[in-house]
């Protein structure tokens, strides 16, 4: 039981967060990102090792979607997990210089149906 309460849902979201980020980053702004760390003197980091960080940010917020939607709404759930995972994410690499703004136009509406994908996922295997 609690496999499928707990381990499910993270697992999944964790699969469909991963995925969502390689198609984005990956397929669909990899080019900005490159062009934009170029333009800073830096090789856009994409190791095997970057990777690996990437998916544990992604299990990272499968549980953080879980935890909240324990207490929270769907809607509530899919807001709070977001301004948590990206907006303050965006806001630190903006801070540091190396976050391409132009990718926004994207990552904004992406990273929405992202989150609440995840949520959806987590709350309906949850139950």
């Amino acid at each position: 039981m609690i496999m499928k309460k707990l381990m499910l849902p993270i697992f999944a979201s964790t699969i469909w967060i991963s995925v969502s980020e390689f198609v984005r980053n990956d397929e669909l702004v990899k080019s900005q990102w490159v062009a934009h760390y170029q333009t800073l003197g830096l090789t856009f980091p994409n190791t095997a090792s970057n990777g690996l960080v990437w998916g544990l940010w992604s299990l990272a917020f499968a549980i953080l979607i879980y935890i909240i939607l324990q207490k929270f709404s769907l809607l509530q759930t899919i807001f709070i997990s977001w301004f948590a995972a990206f907006v303050l994410m965006w806001l630190t690499i903006g801070n540091l210089g190396v976050l391409p703004y132009g990718i926004l136009w994207a990552a904004i509406p992406l990273s929405l149906l992202e989150t609440a994908i995840a949520a959806w996922i987590t709350m309906r295997l949850s139950k």
